[in-house]
């Protein structure tokens, strides 16, 4: 992929990596690393505070990087994993347990907040002024699969998955899911997502419009790079109309509020059966073994 440069004061970041490419197109290369022993490839509340410190430090620097001495203005986005196969399984399971246990309701909320705010700088605030593009080499559940959707484009490697599996346990998805999913498919068609529990294919998503592109494994990153060298071609026709895309589709910052003060009451409501398929799936998500 070339050489990449780093800009020391966000090079302090340990839950996420960022590669500024000068050279070509401008593009900014973000990646979530792989979670500590112990710990599954899920959004940590260190995770999320990295990539919203790293959102936050974007826009303050007006969506440029410093390199070689000087401002660039960014122009693309991309978001991987480092794990070989997972993206991202969503929300931490285990903190949400451990708040339901205390009965935590600030602290489930200002974690679902925290989810809400970066979803929210990622599809709507940066998206005015760069492409977003999620590379998914893996699963992506649940709120994985939510940030992938806050993408202006999904690239997905053909052995990716992805589904929400908040229903097993009695919940559904409290990052906008139901908001992103719309801005793709019908409000019917996303409801169905949400609650069938299905895992879906990367080549179902395409057939739905879900995924953008599909590549052969191995191959995301270059699939990345040919897209963002064909879509810069007609860089500002293209961005105008994802502008145009966002003013008529939206997300409604209010509405992702009151989704997560639902999530929040229903998590602290689940009951004996459903708290015991949580603790499961804890247990499955700490493997990374999510089926």
């Amino acid at each position: 992929m070339g050489v990449f440069e780093t800009v020391s004061p966000l090079q302090q970041l340990s839950h996420v990596a960022a590669n500024f490419r000068a050279s070509e197109h401008n593009a900014l290369w973000l990646t979530m690393a792989e979670s500590a022993v112990g710990r599954s490839q899920n959004f940590s509340p260190e995770l999320l505070q990295d990539v919203f410190a790293l959102n936050s430090a974007i826009h303050a620097n007006g969506v440029a990087w410093i390199a070689n001495g000087a401002k660039q203005p960014i122009h693309y986005v991309v978001l991987q994993s480092a794990h070989p196969d997972y993206f991202s399984l969503g929300g931490d399971l285990a903190y949400f347990r451990e708040c339901i246990r205390r009965q935590d309701h600030q602290g489930l909320r200002d974690y679902s907040m925290l989810c809400v705010d970066m979803i929210y700088q990622w599809s709507s605030t940066l998206s005015q002024h760069a492409t977003t593009v999620a590379l998914v080499q893996g699963r992506a559940l649940g709120g994985g699969f939510e940030t992938a959707l806050a993408s202006d484009y999904i690239i997905a490697e053909e052995q990716s998955e992805f589904g929400f599996p908040e229903i097993l346990f009695g919940l559904f998805p409290c990052t906008g899911g139901m908001s992103l999913l719309c801005q793709r498919v019908s409000v019917h068609q996303a409801e169905r997502m949400m609650s069938d529990g299905k895992i879906y294919s990367a080549e179902e998503l395409k057939a739905l419009g879900v995924v953008d592109e599909i590549c052969p494994r191995g191959k995301g990153a270059l699939a990345v790079e040919k897209f963002i060298s064909e879509h810069a071609r007609h860089r500002t026709a293209r961005l105008m109309l994802q502008r145009g895309r966002h003013r008529l589709a939206p997300l409604n910052y209010m509405e992702l509020q009151t989704v997560v003060g639902e999530w929040v009451e229903a998590a602290m409501g689940l009951s004996d059966d459903n708290l015991r398929v949580l603790d499961m799936l804890i247990q499955m998500q700490r493997a990374s073994v999510i089926h």
